[in-house]
Order: structure tokens, then C-alpha cells, then sequence
């Protein structure tokens, strides 16, 4: 699969900000798993020099800053935005997108929460990840993986990142890349709303819609509603498919 147009994907999250923190509860539930789970591996209270790809409104960013202490902490993300995250917490902004600007040298953390499955590569972030760490330096990532919004998919949608793949993928390739994997796991976690007008309104106030490039007419809304209602449609009400993947791992010290 292709990665959607930047621009487009940008865009989306530029209208999205403002609702991103409150509406995207998942997102910020797994990057509180995530933190949580770097610090249950033994992880160092204090860490010299940490980097954080897609820090977007600063859940992971919270989370690893009620676990952890940083003598420096660089943010990143494609919003400007997203500086006023890095300003309240000391840390420096670096913006712009992770695969072209250039990373703070030899971090002794790397860490990313729902942003890898925007890659079209997922692995190839995760090796060059790897590859920067300071020896003895860690490794927290999480993505989404192929069952992501299966109930989207499964009607022809293209609202789906570029990047969905397994816990193991990842492992892999961060193992191929020199790391001791500690842990690669997933889950699905389902979403329900009374409506799929609500599901509709819960993917532009979080933004994760920036890959479908279909207009919708009246008519194109009103059968998808009512084809997705009726496929998945019960007395809970409509669900929705979240698929986070996640791994934590270590640079061996030189």
C-alpha cells in the first residue's frame, strides 16, 4: 500500500488538533500502556538524551514525563502545533516529517505512540531507530496493526494508514537491527457508538482519516451509513476495530 499524500494526512491532523486530546481516548490509553510497560521492563528513571517521533498533543509525551526524568528531551511531529507540547515541558521541537529531518545524535531513548502506521515502512523507522540509539539505549514503539478499522475496510474504505502490520513484524526487524526485544505484543480493543455518523465524526475529530481521498454525496453517505449499520450494527450499536501493536526493546551496550 501507498503512502497517502502527506499533505493530505497533514491536513487532517491540522483540522483535528484542537479535538485530538479529548476524542482520541484510545491513543491516549495505549500510550499510557506504553510508558507504563517501558518502566515494568527496567527501564532507567532518568535518561540523558530522549527522542519522541509524533508527539502530536503530548499523550505519550505526559505519560513519559509522570514515569521518567530527561536531561534533555527532543519532540517531533508534523504539526507546529505541536510545539506548545515541548514548551510546557522544557523540551526542544524539533518539526517536520521524521523521515527527512534530522534525529538528536545517540539517544538513549526513542519512543512513539500511534505514528509508525503512518510510514508506508514501518520497519525501516524502526531499524534506523535502532541504529540511533546510544549503546545500551531503549526502544517503545507502538502502531496499528491490519485489523485496524476492519469494519471500515471491510466496506471499501481507504480512511486506513499506510503502515498497518503485526507486533512481530517490528520485533523482527529491530531484532535483524541488533536489539534484544523484551516484549512485542497486540490486542483489539472495540469501540462502540450509537451511530455511524458518530464513528464517522470520532475519525475527523481524531484526524486518523487522512488517508481516504473519497468525496462523499449525500446519496454515497446515506448507503454507507446504512450498509455499515446493518453488517455490524447490534443492541450495543455500532463498533469500531482498534488494533495497537507495540514493542519494547533494548540496544546492547557496546
Amino acid at each position: 500500500m501507498t503512502m497517502p499524500n502527506p499533505a493530505r494526512v497533514a491536513r487532517s491532523f491540522r483540522r483535528s488538533f484542537a479535538s485530538y486530546h479529548s476524542c482520541a481516548t484510545e491513543q491516549s490509553r495505549i500510550a499510557e500502556d506504553l510508558a507504563a510497560r517501558l518502566h515494568r521492563h527496567g527501564a532507567p528513571e532518568r535518561f540523558a538524551n530522549a527522542f519522541e517521533i509524533g508527539c502530536g498533543t503530548g499523550h505519550l509525551s505526559h505519560a513519559l514525563e509522570a514515569r521518567f526524568h530527561f536531561a534533555k528531551l527532543t519532540l517531533n511531529d508534523l504539526m507546529p502545533g505541536a510545539a506548545q507540547i515541548a514548551q510546557s515541558l522544557g523540551a526542544e521541537f524539533l518539526p517536520g516529517d521524521v523521515r527527512v529531518v534530522p534525529w538528536p545524535k545517540a539517544p538513549d531513548l526513542i519512543a512513539s505512540a500511534s505514528t509508525v502506521q503512518w510510514m508506508e515502512d514501518p520497519g525501516a523507522l524502526i531499524s534506523r531507530a535502532v541504529a540511533a540509539l546510544a549503546p545500551g539505549g531503549w526502544l517503545a514503539v507502538s502502531g496499528f496493526g491490519p485489523d485496524q478499522y476492519a469494519e471500515l475496510t471491510a466496506l471499501g474504505s481507504t480512511a486506513n494508514a499506510p503502515g498497518l502490520c503485526p507486533a512481530q513484524h517490528l520485533a523482527q526487524v529491530a531484532q535483524m537491527a541488533g536489539a534484544e526485544v523484551f516484549e512485542a505484543e497486540e490486542s483489539r480493543q472495540t469501540l462502540w457508538f450509537d451511530s455511524t455518523a458518530h464513528v464517522l465524526r470520532h475519525l475527523r475529530e481524531t484526524g486518523v482519516n487522512g488517508g481516504a481521498a473519497r468525496v462523499w454525496t449525500r446519496r454515497a453517505l446515506r448507503a454507507f451509513c446504512e450498509d455499515y449499520e446493518t453488517q455490524f450494527g447490534g443492541t450495543k450499536g455500532v463498533p469500531l476495530t482498534y488494533h495497537p501493536v507495540w514493542i519494547i526493546a533494548r540496544k546492547p551496550r557496546a
